[in-house]
């Protein structure tokens, strides 16, 4: 080959090349489809064409499918089934027999603690624990929380399957996950999802402490699943299901769970405990707005108002005022009043954590030391028989041996009441024997304590005076409207 033919090759070679790129640049770009057609023929199609074509019936590729089996085989052993016969009044002189309270419930440890929901195994008579593996248990209530819905049992068993904790904080909305438990009474029954939303609240729980961020799912979540478990792709724990969102009382594509992060610590002090320690800031507190926001000279709504700080309060040593806009907790952005209400109901009284504000236009931080109700920074005592002097107004004692036998009777003695108090308003004299609350009954001085502070707002005391065969009833609401 000589030297002009090589020329001429290199010429026409760059030419072919440039001739490409030019029609490439000035051409709709084309793709390849799959026509269903039934001819099984690939073909090319315009894609400004494919766009607008409404003839169309192919769809875009999706993501591959996630594997559920491993996190299904990690859980599914570890999930219990929870009956608990509950005994309900049927009237004056007989009792309507018992219903069964059924649920689901999780293994946290290998000697036998269980969480499952308060609602589950409230005023039962015996709660009995049903394995994967068929087993049957008697189980102790070790303490429960109404204001998160989470209750500790603990089985006398040994090498128990369990599950582990998951970062709750960590889960993304869009995330798969996995709903294990017992609905209906059926056996264990593994259901898909994926997180729908965080932070929900649903205002079913009631009551002006309770707090509600649940995890909001679309794993198919019925009843019998309350207290069973909701884990990630990697088979940890990232929630405790609770409860679903329907007209129908079944399910209807949203379901909720307290977030583990939280749940965590309820059971932690319930079992260090028997009850939970719960930390307040001492502040009533509202969304903000987006004009709220501009008012503000905020750059967005993200932040929770200060509307009122009570005296003493932690709120009040760290130096918050009214208006003040909440911005981060310890270096965590808190964006709406769930947020805030489950960050700081990780924490007992007594501990410190930093706070973020607004105020006047600028960016302002301090600390706090955290207090639970009554204002102290000290561990919640036992139930006492002062415990609602503050509160309420009454003091209440146990009774005697001797008062026990002579007027058959168990429950507490309200050994004062204070002037001005909201039990005063309501003619209660010392002497009152309390028998139950809301209809409960209860057996000694820390039941009716535990069953008032566990009240969401109205309380109704039944009891007797002695010597009178009357029964009293007592009306109040534990906060004054």
């Amino acid at each position: 080959m000589n030297k002009n033919t090589l020329q001429l090759f290199a010429v026409a070679l760059l030419s072919a090349l440039l001739s490409v790129l030019l029609y490439r640049q000035f051409e709709d770009p084309e793709k390849v489809y799959w026509n269903s057609n039934g001819d099984g023929e690939a073909r090319y199609v315009k894609l400004v064409d494919k766009l607008f074509d409404t003839r169309s019936t192919e769809g875009f590729v999706s993501s591959a499918p996630t594997d559920f089996i491993t996190a299904a085989e990690v859980a599914a052993p570890a999930v219990v089934n929870i009956r608990a016969p509950i005994q309900k009044e049927g009237g004056v002189w007989r009792s309507q027999g018992p219903t069964v309270s059924s649920g689901s419930g999780v293994i946290l440890s290998p000697d036998g603690f269980i969480v499952t929901n308060h609602h589950v195994v409230e005023n039962s008579i015996e709660i009995k624990v049903t394995l994967s593996d068929k087993r049957t248990y008697e189980a102790k209530l070790v303490g429960t929380d109404p204001s998160t819905d989470i209750a500790l049992l603990k089985i006398d068993a040994d090498d128990l399957p369990f599950l582990v904790f998951g970062n709750s904080d960590s889960i993304r909305v869009g995330e798969w996950v996995l709903a294990v438990g017992y609905p209906f009474s059926l056996e264990s029954t593994v259901t898909a999802g994926i997180v729908s939303a965080k932070s929900r609240n649903i205002n079913i729980l009631g009551g002006v402490t309770s707090i509600e961020s649940f995890i909001q799912t679309d794993a198919a979540v019925n009843p019998g699943n309350s207290g069973g478990a909701l884990v990630n792709t990697f088979g940890e724990l990232i929630g405790i299901n609770t409860a679903i969102y329907a007209k129908s009382e079944s399910y209807e594509g949203y379901s909720f769970a307290v977030p583990s992060n939280l749940a965590q610590k309820v059971i932690r002090d319930l079992r260090e405990f028997g009850e939970v320690h719960r930390a307040f800031l001492g502040v009533k507190i509202e969304d903000l707005d987006s004009e709220m926001a501009l008012d503000m000279g905020l750059p967005n709504a993200d932040g929770i108002r200060v509307t009122r700080v009570n005296s003493n309060s932690a709120a009040a040593d760290a130096g918050l005022q009214v208006g003040d806009v909440i911005l981060r907790l310890n270096d965590a952005p808190v964006r709406r009043t769930p947020e805030l209400q489950e960050f700081v109901g990780r924490f007992r009284p007594g501990e410190r954590i930093s706070v973020e504000f607004w105020r006047n236009g600028i960016r302002r931080k301090s600390t706090m030391v955290l207090k639970d109700q009554n204002n102290s920074t000290a561990s919640i005592p036992r139930a006492s028989g002062t415990e609602l002097s503050q509160e309420l107004g009454i003091e209440l004692r146990d009774l005697s041996r001797e008062e026990k036998n002579r007027m058959r009777l168990k429950g507490a003695v309200v050994s004062s009441v204070r002037k001005g108090s909201i039990v005063y308003d309501t003619n209660m004299a010392p002497g009152f024997v309390v028998t139950s609350v809301n209809g409960n009954r209860a057996a000694n001085m820390a039941e009716v304590v535990d069953l008032i502070r566990s009240a969401y707002n109205l309380v109704v005391l039944d009891g007797y005076y002695e010597g009178e065969p009357d029964r009293y009833e007592y009306r109040f609401r534990k906060e004054v409207r």
